[in-house]
Order: C-alpha cells, then structure tokens, then sequence
C-alpha cells in the first residue's frame, strides 16, 4: 500500500496519536519554563489541543474564563510534588497541555 492509498489523518486523530503519560518529575522541567497549562477533567484535552493547534483565541478566551484551561502555578507543583500524580499530555508547541488522572475523591479543586 503506498502513502497514496491511505487516508490522510486529521488533525484530532494525529494528536490523539501523540497524546501520552507523564509523571510529575518528567513534567517538572515544562513547569519550570512555564508552558503547562493544565484542563480540567470537564474538557476534552485532544479538543482543547485542536482549538489551541488552530488558533481558536474565542473559544480558548472562553475556556480560560470559565477556568476550565489554566496556566500551571506554584500551587499546583506543591500538590503534584505530595501526591506524584500521573498526567495525561499533548503538546501544543510551546505549550504542553496536561490532564491529572485522578483516582475518585482525590481532584484538585482549580
């Protein structure tokens, strides 16, 4: 089959495709530089990726209004460095876009 015979991925599909784990020590360095923005459980994490990838600065105006996308602060690294949460990540360049997996009852009110 040549590249010509297969359907050409969208953009939800290829960053689903890109879309990973991380643990709180791998995600230290992001937090450091300052381009984490965590979304809420509430949210699609791949369908804030793709408003963000297109530019979509309404809807994410919106999103950041409502609280439901906010940029990491020291508040977050404090709980994250107590409990060593694991993270569901897509990278936006520059932005790495988490997700906490959480276990119930153990969220972090935003």
């Amino acid at each position: 089959m040549t590249n010509d015979d297969q359907p050409e991925l969208n953009l939800k599909q290829k960053l689903n495709l890109e879309t990973g784990k991380l643990s709180w020590p791998e995600l230290q360095t992001y937090f450091a530089r300052g381009v984490v923005i965590i979304v809420t459980p509430a949210c699609d994490l791949i369908e804030v990726a793709v408003q963000l990838s297109e530019d979509n600065a309404q809807l994410i105006e919106q999103m950041i209004n409502k609280g439901e996308i906010i940029r990491a602060n020291d508040e977050h690294a404090i709980h994250w460095l107590e409990t060593s949460p694991s993270f569901w990540s897509v990278v936006i360049s520059p932005w790495v876009l988490v997700q906490e997996i959480t276990e119930p009852g153990t969220e972090l009110n935003l």
